[in-house]
């Protein structure tokens, strides 16, 4: 017994050793992870309006991930626009805010994909007897954040669904965020909104009889985490993806994604780079 003992300790040792040699010898020494997250986008990042802290899917997963490489986490609240250059100059080493992993944004960053997302229209209540369907958004005006990809996919997907079958077009309305997508739907300003699959069932609870999804996702994303494209970067992802990896398999994941109501955007095993 106590030679399964010694053994045992001795093979936790060498986990641990190898996990803290996996992270670039800057985090090791900071003993901390700076991360970037926007807190306006619940469930998965946003402040408790009861204590004011950071709470969220991706906060509680990246402290999760930080505590299993053992460091700790500082969180570094950052526009959206802003996320993907504060990375490239080294402001932060990754990114937390449920950033979609895109052909274009790989140019300048690596991902890890850990969630499943989509683009879903949806509407208001006041608008539930002339609003029932995506294409009764035909000729309506659509807001979405600008600092996203949803405006564009809306757009496409008018030109596809409303313009190709002879009916008027869309008018796609950049936002300042999804928050305000939302105020000017209650007001009327707007008649449609297009936010992640993931927020929807968030936002029914927090606000009940106000928001109405139309249809399913139109598009299919992965949110990703994103690292510097440079070799301490790619250690740092490396180390994060084996701390996620390792989080699946104790059932840590999945406890989170069922607390944030998560389960049709779980993505197992995570993968590096598979967004289209």
């Amino acid at each position: 017994m106590l030679r399964l003992t010694i053994a045992a300790a001795l093979l936790a040792g060498t986990a641990l050793a190898a996990q803290a040699q996996a992270l670039p010898d800057r985090i090791k020494t900071a003993g901390k992870i700076v991360i970037a997250t926007q807190p306006n986008y619940p469930p998965i990042a946003f402040k408790d309006v009861a204590t004011n802290q950071l709470s969220g899917f991706d906060i509680e997963l990246g402290e999760a991930i930080a505590k299993e490489l053992g460091v700790k986490v500082e969180w570094q609240e950052t526009a959206f626009a802003q996320m993907l250059p504060s990375l490239q100059t080294g402001r932060v080493d990754a990114v937390m805010a449920g950033m979609s992993d895109l052909p274009a944004r790989r140019e300048t960053a690596d991902f890890i994909d850990y969630m499943d997302s989509g683009a879903q229209f949806y509407t208001v209540t006041a608008f539930k007897d002339t609003i029932k369907t995506p294409e009764d958004l035909c000729g309506k005006s659509v807001g979405a954040s600008r600092a996203t990809n949803w405006p564009r996919q809306i757009g496409e997907w008018s030109e596809a669904n409303c313009v190709a079958k002879g009916k008027p077009a869309i008018n796609v309305v950049g936002t300042e965020g999804s928050v305000d997508a939302r105020t000017q739907l209650k007001t009327q300003r707007l008649q449609g909104g297009v936010q992640g699959s993931e927020t929807m069932s968030h936002f029914q609870k927090l606000e009940p009889n106000t928001y109405i999804a139309l249809g399913k996702p139109f598009t299919h994303s992965l949110a990703g985490i994103p690292f510097a494209k440079t070799a301490e970067g790619t250690q740092l992802r490396d180390a994060v993806k084996g701390a996620l990896d390792r989080l699946q398999a104790n059932g840590t994941y999945d406890k989170l994604i069922e607390k944030y109501g998560l389960a049709n955007n779980a993505v197992k095993p995570v993968s590096i780079n598979q967004g289209k």
